[in-house]
């Protein structure tokens, strides 16, 4: 069983506490509390160097060190602290930080609120389990064999077929019934090539609907995308030794995972506001009257500082835009903004909660808007950014490379 040590403060009172280890159980994990009596408090209180306050923080930093100083056997470390409380995400960050330079353990940060629930830490209890208990095969660089990849994401599934290391068919359509759209996906993909579904070694399947599609295909992978996505982009990028970052827009939500040899050892979800996504940025395609395929060369001409959306929310976020246009604003301006718009909140709210390990792989479908890989570049310094080919397809790419791994030839 996997043990994974939570460093929190205030999940008991708030309710939440059952909800973690639900969570964690439900992937065969089980939590663990690192020991910390007053004197070690103190002690490592004192070592750390951190001035807070609040008692309970104190009371993590003292569990941290325990992981550090070797008392205390973990797998993977959890920390959590509550929403509201700014003194919680300094140090939540710092621990995560001090634990990482410390140890190999793999580490995920989460802030809860009071109506948090098991399902929500799903996706993160699951892939620090995988982490831990997959090592080994997330370690693999190859894909071979004939292997078919199913990322059945919030808006869009991606299926790609591949045989002895290459690309040999794609499929790519919005999500609809999750077993009709992936069907039709693998029949995309399996057109022109000669091939058919018993055919294939193994059926790796990632994203939303990978219970639902696996177990109806028996699938031999059944993976969460945090994992499968962060082996899919090293791969495409021709980067699976040594650091990388990898940044996902997606859809509903955002990744971002820091990766050390293909292995991911940190990441953030994002999910709190929409504004913060690829939805947005589809919206204000329509709003602009243009296809979204072409909302980032129109961005390109654009000067997003002509047309500044001062709205973090999608709703508000969309009447700034209403509001330039009707202004007198160009379209291009207003495309540009959108796009910093949604980098910046990115930024405010996941990657200034992680280490930026260059280089920079940005992948998903936004990927392909050239406006926002731009607005991420220029926030995060001027910073290269590798947009690899395929890289809308990386869960479904990540899963064939990885299920090649499980298959019996």
């Amino acid at each position: 069983m996997v043990k994974i040590a939570q460093i929190s403060c205030g999940t008991d009172y708030s309710g939440v506490q059952k909800e973690i280890e639900k969570a964690a159980a439900t992937f065969g994990s089980e939590i663990i509390i690192p020991e910390a009596d007053l004197d070690y408090i103190d002690e490592a209180y004192e070592k750390f160097g951190f001035n807070a306050a609040s008692s309970g923080i104190r009371l993590m930093i003292a569990r941290a060190m325990s992981i550090v100083e070797g008392k205390t056997d973990a797998d993977a470390v959890f920390i959590a602290t509550c929403f509201r409380c700014a003194e919680g995400a300094l140090v939540r960050n710092e621990l995560r930080r001090f634990i990482q330079q410390n140890t190999h353990l793999p580490v995920v940060t989460y802030s809860f609120t009071e109506r948090t629930k098991a399902d929500e830490l799903f996706i993160r209890m699951e892939a620090l389990s995988t982490i831990v208990a997959r090592k080994s095969l997330l370690a693999r660089e190859k894909q071979e064999g004939l292997t078919i990849g199913i990322d059945s994401g919030s808006t869009t599934t991606k299926v790609v077929l591949m045989e002895n290391n290459k690309i040999i068919g794609t499929g790519w359509l919005p999500t609809g019934d999750v077993i009709e759209t992936a069907n039709t996906g693998m029949d995309q993909a399996f057109e022109g090539t000669g091939y058919k579904l018993e055919d294939v070694d193994g059926v790796g399947v990632t994203g939303y609907g990978r219970l639902t599609i696996g177990h109806h295909m028996n699938a031999a992978l059944i993976q969460e995308e945090l994992s499968v996505n962060a082996k899919g982009a090293v791969f495409l990028a021709g980067h699976q030794r040594g650091e990388a970052t990898v940044l996902d827009i997606g859809g509903m939500d955002n990744k971002v995972i820091t990766v050390n040899d293909g292995i991911p050892d940190n990441f953030t979800m994002g999910g709190i506001c929409a504004g913060a996504s690829g939805r947005f940025l589809e919206m204000t395609a329509r709003r602009l009257g243009v296809d979204i395929t072409e909302l980032g060369p129109l961005a390109l001409k654009g000067n997003h500082m002509k047309a500044q959306l001062n709205s973090y929310c999608i709703v508000f976020g969309i009447q700034d835009l209403v509001t330039s246009l009707a202004a007198g604003g160009r379209k291009e301006d207003v495309a540009s903004a959108a796009c910093f718009s949604v980098a910046e909140q990115v930024y405010e709210q996941q990657l200034q909660e992680i280490d930026v390990r260059e280089p920079l792989i940005q992948v998903g479908g936004t990927s392909l808007i050239g406006g926002l890989v731009d607005a991420v570049s220029t926030i995060l310094g001027g910073i290269d950014v590798i947009v690899p080919e395929y890289s809308q397809y990386i869960g479904a790419v990540g899963a064939a490379l990885l299920v090649s791994g499980l298959t019996k030839k």
